[in-house]
């Protein structure tokens, strides 16, 4: 099956790269690739817990039995989230993410090698009428703009206040895996990843704000010095907020696209009947050329001559710069993981499993950075060709995630398993937002595993992810994140 035509596994492909951005739970990662894993916690690097081996460590593919193994799953990520501030409250739509997964192994002799489709991880918040828009309002109501010069309308103030905020990041894998058994305690194993990721996001931010940021440095680029010449001249006299939009509002697709190449390598040592350690590291991957077509918004008083194209009137009303262009995202990765296993046979019926390992988030999640360049057209007016850099630090830290498990051999065809994963959280209080809240820590898991005969097997898992609450120590904004998982998986056995 793994040699037949390749049109089978390009549908595979199209299909699975179709699919919404998985809300992940270890930072961006998912607390566990595949249901017999996370049934165990996310516990994966020192036995066989299927074609999963190839996200998780690709060495244990060569645990399993002779012959062909192809794996089917579907999963489903839960994740509900509420910010608050102010005494307002605003709930993300963003409950419901489905994601396929397939994995297939030959294993002859000492070497096998197969293909797997698997969704890494990555964000996911969709409000109607977001956190940022409505701070927005607020400040205009109150007249806190940027400099407080002009006199928003209700038309303005309406404008920014029923905006829809929305970011969705999703990362999915092709892996190719083989593993070699060097002795009869020792296995080793890689893989060659191609990866792509998708984004989406609207986002607002108000007058103020935008202020504070081009005078430290961090929205910069020529059309900043376009707005503040404008601003000298007296042609314009305030900045009430500013919206970017790359979205295509497509369930299944993102706006702005990336693809590049990593690798994983592993390892298994059976140290007697008994008891087997593992080991793992994957590449940090490289997703520079992240871009696709964009709006950004500008909601401005401005002089009446200048909104018209003509000379300096000295009257004021307000208008919105509309401009169309590209994004680029600058030097976003997805980062690098290192980890250790330990699985124990304790009888006929117990068997326990333990992980920890390390992500590398502060490497790949120091700033996140996005220029906007306006096209050269006439409708883009004064700004046409010019460039919007915005950074926004994000200081992650790396993590550590300890997860663990057991399954009891409950009859000849029935397992069940229980787990429990625990990461710290890498967002700091300061850098937390709204649109990225991957702040999430304890995660108790359970499954099991039915064999309906010797060739065929069901597994299934789920994820109960108590709330975490964050405030974030600037802004005051309060986030609220729990979720529910499941995956299921079919395997044939050849």
């Amino acid at each position: 099956m793994i040699h037949r035509p390749p049109a089978f596994i390009s549908v595979l492909i199209l299909a699975f790269s179709l699919v919404p951005s998985a809300f992940a739970t270890n930072g961006m990662n998912m607390e566990g690739y595949g249901p017999i894993a996370l049934g165990m916690g996310g516990a994966s690097f020192a036995y066989d817990n299927g074609t999963a081996a190839s996200i998780n460590n690709p060495a244990t593919l060569g645990l399993g039995q002779e012959g062909l193994r192809t794996d089917i799953a579907f999963g489903f990520l839960g994740p509900d989230i509420e910010s608050s501030a102010g005494g307002e409250s605003w709930k993300s739509d963003a409950d419901a993410f489905y994601m396929p997964a397939l994995g297939i192994n030959r294993k002859k002799g000492g070497i096998s090698y197969g293909l797997g489709i698997f969704a890494q991880g990555g964000m996911g918040t969709d409000y109607d009428t977001g956190p940022g828009a409505a701070v927005s309002a607020n400040l205009m109501q109150g007249g806190n703009t940027a400099t407080g010069a002009g006199n928003p309308s209700a038309g303005a103030i309406s404008s920014v206040a029923g905006l829809r905020e929305r970011a969705e990041i999703g990362v999915g894998r092709l892996m190719v895996p083989a593993t070699y058994e060097v002795n009869d305690k020792l296995i080793i194993g890689g893989t060659v990843d191609y990866v792509w990721a998708t984004m989406d996001l609207q986002m607002a931010m108000s007058g103020m704000q935008m202020f504070d940021m081009m005078g430290t440095g961090l929205i910069n680029g020529s059309m900043v010095g376009a707005l503040q010449g404008a601003m000298a001249g007296g042609a314009i006299n305030d900045l009430y907020y500013g919206y970017f939009d790359f979205a295509n509002n497509n369930d299944f697709t993102g706006e702005a696209n990336s693809t590049g190449f990593a690798g994983k390598i592993g390892l298994t040592y059976k140290v007697n009947s008994k008891l087997s350690l593992g080991a793992t590291y994957h590449s940090k991957v490289n997703l520079d050329k992240f871009e696709g077509s964009a709006k950004v918004n500008m909601s401005v008083s401005g002089d009446t001559g200048y909104l018209g194209g003509g000379p300096l009137s000295g009257a004021f009303s307000d208008a919105t710069f509309r401009l169309k262009g590209d994004i680029s995202l600058k030097d976003f990765s997805w980062p690098s993981v290192f980890g250790v296993g330990v699985a124990y046979q304790a009888s006929d019926k117990w068997f326990v499993a333990a992980d920890v390992k390390r992500i590398g988030w502060a490497g790949v999640m120091e700033s996140f950075r996005m220029s906007f360049k306006a096209n050269n057209s006439p409708e883009n007016g004064a700004f046409a060709g010019l460039v919007l850099n915005a950074d926004m630090p994000q200081e992650w830290n790396d993590q550590t995630v300890i997860q663990g498990g057991a399954s009891y051999r409950a009859g000849m065809k029935l397992t069940l398993r229980a787990g429990f994963n625990y990461a710290d959280n890498p967002v700091p209080d300061s850098t937390v937002l709204y649109l990225f809240p991957a702040t999430v820590k304890t995660h108790f898991t359970g499954g099991l595993g039915y064999e309906m005969d010797d060739r065929r097997q069901v597994n299934f898992a789920m994820s109960y992810v108590p709330e975490e609450k964050v405030t974030n120590s600037v802004s005051g904004m309060e986030i609220a994140h729990r979720q529910f998982n499941w995956q299921i998986m079919y395997t044939h056995l050849l």
